[in-house]
This record gives structure tokens, C-alpha cells and sequence, in this order.
């Protein structure tokens, strides 16, 4: 029987009996919010639709994508501090020019910024090997030129990848990327130069495909983040692991869903001093320091 074709980036590995590891502070269970921040191009491109759109200019959708960045975002910055609680910001380098005030504030918060593109209107991964690696470099270098360093982390619009983006990601200085969901571990990527952490990020346990497309209430979806924690939980006591909460302002920013959301959130903090809550680069960081052979992949 002829092998099916494989991405050969990683190895089979079950999650059963795996090294074990902690996290700081002999913790065992990592979690982290990676929040969307995206700009869209107004009568053009790609962006989630809140109700079928029509011809372009397409008014309905893209001021209701909008308004993630005019209140939402804010909104949700007022419940992370409410909460001290950390996020990893997954940023559009057009925000940048469009919303700096935003940015800024993000950046005040101590979050840390992941690369995301340039905007979510397009995706990169139907793009040729010159025209991706722009793409990836410009986007670091508006982070660069604002933040003083570049991202470590990448995030793909719309977890959109090439055959070559994880050789791209690391030729270009990233450490680790999230648009690979198989695993509740980090894991390494075989790159063609080298070796890439793929960090755990939710597909699940994500606003976009649970709201907008398996159309679930702000109920339901904080139901879905409790029930997720507590069984991670409860696993965790025999092995270390990483939750995710994806999230995206013109989504959960809305009044009714934030709501619920910070009942969730308000349930894990409840676990603070059990549980490690950090962001997606620390715990990039962190399982890169393992030993050898610790954490499985290439």
C-alpha cells in the first residue's frame, strides 16, 4: 500500500507516556488567552460575516467587525484587569496605523504581542514562496519598529499556511507558531533549516468557529471554556498542559457575551494559585528550555 502523503513535520507521539515536565512553580496545567486583534479592508477581501454579506461595499459586516477595535477590545482590557490576567495579543500589523491608541494600550499592559499577519482580508498561504516571505517580514517589521523587538510568535489570518510556512517562520526569527491544533503540548516542527514550537492554540475553545460558525450563545460558549478547564484540570495531575482561550473582540467585546465571559474567566481564576496563567510566548519559552527529548516532536 502506497503512504499516504504526509507534512513531515513531527512525529507520532500519544500523549500517553510522554516525559514529564512542570511548569513554573511546579504547576501543571498552563493557560493563556490569545486575543485576535484585526483590521479588514472596507469593499474587499475576506472577514467573518455576522449575517450574509452582500455586494462590496459590505457595510453591515465590516463596521460590525469594527466595532471590536472601537469598544470591544476595550471592554475586554478593562476585564483583564479586573482579573489580572495576562493575554498574548495576536496582532494585524495594520492595526499599527489604524488603532495605535489601542496597541498602545496593549503594550502598557505588559501583553505580549504575537505576529498575525497584515491583516485578516487575506490569507498567505495561497501566496508564492517571495510574495509569503514579504508578507512575514513586513508584518514583524511594523511590530519591530513600534515595539522595539520583534514577535517571537506567529499566528497565521485565518490559520492560513503554505507548504513552507513553518521554514519561512523560523528563516525569519520566530520561535514558535499556533496555527497547528493536534496536540494539548507543545510540540517540535521540523523546518528545513532548523526546528519551529508549535504552542497549542484552540479550535474548539474558539469564539470564530463555536459563535460565527456552530452559532453558539455567549452562555453556551462560557459553558464550553468551564467544562473545558475543569476537565483539563483534572488530567493535569498527571501531566502538564496547555489550554488556550481564542478570542475576538467584535465577538466576545459584545455587552450580552462579555457577560459570560468573565463569569469563565472568573471560574479559572478561582484556580489561580494552581495554575499556571501565562501567555503563549512564556510557554514557548519555557518548553524550548526542556532537555533534549523532553518535549516530542522533530
Amino acid at each position: 500500500m502506497m503512504p499516504l502523503p504526509s507534512h513531515g513535520r513531527y512525529d507520532y507521539a500519544p500523549i500517553s507516556g510522554r516525559p514529564l515536565y512542570d511548569w513554573p512553580g511546579r504547576k501543571r496545567l498552563a493557560v493563556y488567552i490569545g486575543l485576535n486583534v484585526e483590521h479588514f479592508a472596507f469593499g474587499e477581501g475576506l472577514g467573518a460575516e455576522l449575517a450574509p454579506g452582500g455586494p462590496q461595499p459590505d457595510i453591515l459586516n465590516f463596521a460590525w467587525r469594527d466595532y471590536g477595535n472601537r469598544v470591544g477590545a476595550w471592554r475586554i482590557i478593562d476585564l483583564l484587569d479586573e482579573l489580572a490576567l495576562p493575554s498574548s495579543v495576536l496582532v494585524n500589523s495594520a492595526m499599527y496605523e489604524y488603532a495605535p491608541a489601542l496597541i498602545a494600550a496593549f503594550r502598557k499592559r505588559g501583553d505580549e504581542i504575537v505576529g498575525h499577519g497584515r491583516s485578516n482580508a487575506e490569507r498567505q498561504g495561497v501566496l508564492d514562496e517571495p510574495s509569503e516571505a514579504a508578507l512575514i517580514a513586513e508584518a514583524a517589521g511594523v511590530i519591530a519598529r513600534h515595539d522595539g523587538h520583534a514577535p517571537k510568535g506567529w499566528l497565521g489570518p485565518w490559520i492560513s499556511e503554505s507548504r513552507i510556512t513553518p521554514d519561512l517562520l523560523h528563516e525569519a526569527g520566530f520561535t514558535y507558531l499556533l496555527d497547528w491544533c493536534m496536540d494539548d503540548q507543545p510540540i517540535w516542527m521540523k523546518t528545513r533549516r532548523g526546528r519551529i514550537l508549535a504552542v497549542p492554540y484552540p479550535q474548539e475553545l474558539n469564539d470564530i468557529p463555536m459563535i460565527v460558525g456552530r452559532k453558539l450563545g455567549g452562555d453556551a460558549f462560557a459553558d464550553l471554556i468551564i467544562d473545558n478547564f475543569d476537565e483539563m484540570f483534572s488530567q493535569s495531575a498527571k501531566q502538564p498542559l496547555v489550554m488556550g482561550i481564542a478570542l475576538h473582540p467584535y465577538l466576545v467585546g459584545q455587552p450580552y457575551r462579555l457577560r459570560h465571559l468573565r463569569r469563565a474567566l472568573k471560574h479559572i481564576c478561582n484556580f489561580r494559585d494552581k495554575i499556571w496563567l501565562t501567555t503563549s510566548g512564556a510557554i514557548a519559552e519555557h518548553a524550548a528550555a526542556l532537555p533534549s527529548g523532553v518535549v516530542p516532536g522533530g
